[in-house]
């Protein structure tokens, strides 16, 4: 059973970031963002050599001054330098959201340039780690066809696998839990709005099933809000999901100075000195 190394120190979320102390935590999968899911991406894709764009839309009233404008939606956009593939962070006033969480990063990719339309799109809410959603864009950052799928399901079963994860009694060619049985990465229904080029997505009626795509979640408590949730339309290459999960599921301990309330008493967490 997991529990904190020190219970005499809980790390406190309330507190400002700069007087917390840091703590090497696990398991990643429960572990939050440490509220700074934004930065470490951005980051990650400066040094990948992704540009980036602001777009702003707000309201501007006769004589209003500068900082008193009201910015409605402000999206971060960042794409590769052949362009075949963009990451987008948006705040928006009326978010997407997945399992009840609004959308915190959309990435994204295309087989050509000239396309104006996205291939595939794979989504992330806030919480879900940082340095999972890193690991998925250093591999697609590397990937020479982005937009072209390159193995099989059992890729991204065996990523999860390797790490203590169990296959799903029910599923077991295409779902595995966690050993606490919180988190969950399922291959299934994808969730409505999920964007996708497969022309039967986009053709499905409503009594049928289009492709299914892999969807990734955290539930500490059941029937309790979700932590964090990642969906992956239908046409993302399922190395790249295996990229995510082989993260997610990783035992390695990850630097934390804010821990999800959620999951606090499931953390085993030592002071980083």
């Amino acid at each position: 059973m997991e529990a904190p190394l020190y219970p005499d120190l809980p790390p406190d979320p309330s507190a400002p970031r700069g007087g917390q102390p840091a703590f090497w935590v696990g398991p990643r999968h429960l572990a939050g963002d440490d509220g700074r899911l934004y930065d470490v991406v951005v980051d990650a894709l400066a040094g990948l050599g992704w540009t980036s764009l602001t777009i702003v839309r707000g309201r501007h009233e006769p004589d209003e001054e500068p900082e008193d404008r009201q910015v409605l939606r402000s999206t971060v956009l960042h794409i590769s330098p052949d362009a075949l593939r963009w990451a987008q962070w948006g705040l928006a006033d009326e978010p997407f959201h997945l399992g009840g969480l609004p959308i915190a990063w959309q990435i994204s990719a295309r087989a050509e340039a000239s396309s104006p339309l996205a291939q595939w799109s794979a989504y992330f809410t806030r919480d879900v780690p940082g340095e999972a959603v890193v690991d998925f864009l250093v591999a697609l950052d590397a990937s020479n066809q982005p937009a072209s799928a390159l193995a099989g399901t059992e890729l991204v079963l065996d990523a999860v696998a390797a790490h203590g994860w169990f296959r799903d009694i029910d599923q077991p060619e295409a779902a595995a839990v966690d050993p606490t049985f919180t988190s969950h990465i399922s291959l299934g229904e994808v969730p409505p709005l999920i964007q996708d080029g497969d022309l039967r997505a986009l053709s499905a009626e409503d009594d049928e099933r289009g492709p299914a795509g892999w969807q990734a979640w955290a539930e500490p408590v059941l029937g309790a809000p979700l932590l964090w949730v990642a969906s992956f339309a239908a046409s993302v290459p399922y190395d790249l999901v295996a990229a995510f999960a082989a993260s997610l599921s990783s035992t390695a301990p990850v630097l934390r100075r804010v821990l999800p309330e959620a999951t606090q008493e499931r953390l085993l967490r030592a002071p980083a000195i």
